[in-house]
């Protein structure tokens, strides 16, 4: 019998479940789908016994200096409350551990605000990371040497994963999955979770209209609303700054400053995002061009290669069961 490849997830007091059940349910499954062992999880906390999550639900652990614990094949930290957080971060003999262990495996990473406990081993360092997106300013703010991506649902940079929040953890766990075992078995997992997806991790967390709901000024809102309806016509920057009641010199600079992007790559954001849910529809190709302002379905096709890196064909066969 191979090695089987083991999945050590990081708990600590107050940490969040379902970024300790996520994972773990997704490399369980594996072993299912193929219908042998491959991943053997095991939860590890510092004390080791029962550890209460954030929700006052206790999970059984073994102690980081458990005999138990073979070569570490994957080290994830949980995220969870703030207390949890700074709690874990003072037990220097458990981080030292994290840090060392995470240096040997082959993949380590983190869950949602699990990424503060990385950065403050010096992980994070010149690498693009994700995390919830209520802690992204904060996550820049402590370890400014990382870039932190507030849009993706995980980020892989090598040997590090990061994901955003909770449920983002299982996406992750997934890619992590096909990387390991392909695309079918990650699949097959999806749906025995009865998952929507297997969704990458370039899709965002949030969508530019919840961004433009949580930022922008009152008129920009109204445009925004605007924008989505009229996504199939020639929108240019005289007819949005018509609709903003400025002249096209203000709209252009104010519009920036709120969203830190140009109207035109605004209005191609919206477009491709509509696309990716129409794309789930029985229209054509064609069809969803035409009701997204593009003249043909070659020309869709180039935009949204250019912005996932996929086509729509390939997207659309990747979200269809």
């Amino acid at each position: 019998m191979s090695k089987l490849r083991q999945i050590a997830l990081i708990a600590f007091d107050g940490f969040q479940i379902l970024d300790i059940t996520g994972p773990a349910s997704v490399f369980s499954a594996a072993n299912d789908a193929l219908g042998k062992p491959y991943y053997q999880v095991v939860t590890v906390s510092a004390k080791g016994d029962l550890v209460s999550s954030h929700s006052g639900i206790s999970i059984q652990s073994q102690s980081y200096k458990s005999s138990k614990l073979a070569s570490i094949d994957t080290l994830l930290v949980a995220g969870g409350s703030e207390d949890g957080l700074e709690a874990l971060s003072k037990n220097e003999p458990f981080m030292k551990w994290i840090k060392q262990t995470a240096q040997r495996t082959r993949r380590y990473g983190s869950v949602c605000t699990g990424a503060f406990v990385l950065g403050h081993l010096g992980l994070l360092k010149k690498k693009k990371v994700a995390t919830h997106w209520g802690s992204c300013q904060k996550l820049a703010t402590l370890y400014p040497e990382a870039e932190v991506d507030a849009n993706a649902l995980f980020v892989n940079q090598g040997k590090l994963w990061t994901s955003a929040g909770v449920t983002t953890g299982i996406d992750m766990s997934l890619e992590m999955v096909a990387q390991d075992l392909g695309t079918e078995i990650a699949n097959v997992i999806a749906k025995r979770l009865v998952l929507y997806a297997k969704r990458p991790g370039y899709q965002s967390q949030f969508s530019p209209l919840l961004k433009a709901q949580e930022s922008a000024e009152p008129q920009f809102l109204k445009l925004v609303e605007w924008l989505r309806g009229h996504l199939d016509q020639n929108i240019d920057i005289r007819r949005m700054a018509e609709q903003a009641a400025m002249s096209e010199r203000t709209f252009y600079r104010k519009f920036t400053q709120c969203f830190g992007e140009t109207p035109r790559n605004y209005v191609e954001k919206l477009r491709l995002e509509n696309v990716r849910n129409l794309l789930s529809s029985k229209a054509s190709l064609k069809q969803v061009a035409l009701l997204n302002g593009y003249s043909t379905a070659a020309q869709l096709t180039k935009a949204f290669e250019r912005k996932f890196g996929i086509s729509p064909a390939h997207f659309k066969k990747m979200y269809s069961y």
